[in-house]
């Protein structure tokens, strides 16, 4: 199992660091191009700045295999920036010209909408599924989550807001999990990854067993 983190800008050093707690060096990917995408069966699309990775990605020529990844049903972890990224829509904020995204999240966000950097904020965040009580959910410049379509579930909360939703194998955040020291989000993703790659690895094993077995010539 390979887990990569997108690695053109943002807050790589730390999900690579938090990944480490967890994975082997071999396991763990730094991903900045097409080849490297290719290999992996997870990925992170961190924090940071959602105009310039957009663009960094069309410069990596990363986009449209990204897009087709998505699609597949590669798990991710999309945190702040990355979630701006994956959503469907994108409600006009006041940050200039909004990015293009892959529309893979069915929900509507609005970017920064908790305030500039020094409003950013820790509050504790009631995540479904994950045990050992209120994670230390950690807001910075962070998009707010306006509406939740049929296709997402909200799994994660922070009072009334809704801080993270999941679609299939793409788990979405507002906050950033990789500046805490609890690593239970990261956790569930890595165990995601490997309960994704185990199903594909069975997929895989039957196709071949079921497949006609080619004529022999004599």
């Amino acid at each position: 199992m390979i887990v990569g983190v997108l690695a053109l800008q943002g807050d790589v050093p730390e999900h690579r660091n938090e990944l480490r707690r967890l994975l082997d060096p071999e396991e763990i990917e730094l991903v900045r191009t097409p080849g490297a995408l290719a290999q992996v069966d997870g990925l992170v699309l961190p924090g940071g700045e959602s105009t310039t990775m957009a663009r960094l990605l069309a410069d990596a020529g990363l986009w449209q295999p990204l897009a087709e990844r998505l699609t597949a049903g590669l798990p991710v972890l999309a945190t702040c920036a990355g979630l701006i990224l994956l959503a469907r829509e994108l409600a006009p904020g006041t940050g200039g010209a909004e990015p293009p995204t892959f529309r893979a999240l069915d929900i509507r966000i609005r970017r920064n909408d908790y305030g500039r950097q020094r409003e950013s904020f820790e509050a504790p965040v009631e995540f479904i599924g994950v045990p050992g009580g209120p994670f230390p959910g950690v807001f910075i410049r962070s998009p707010r989550i306006l509406h939740v379509g049929e296709k997402a579930v909200p799994i994660a909360f922070s009072g009334p807001e809704i801080v993270g939703v999941r679609q299939g194998s793409i788990l979405g955040l507002t906050f950033h999990p990789e500046l805490s020291e609890d690593d239970r989000i990261l956790r569930e993703f890595v165990r995601l990854v490997s309960a994704s790659q185990t199903k594909r690895t069975r997929v895989t094993a039957r196709r071949v067993k079921t497949s006609p077995t080619a004529t022999r010539v004599q």
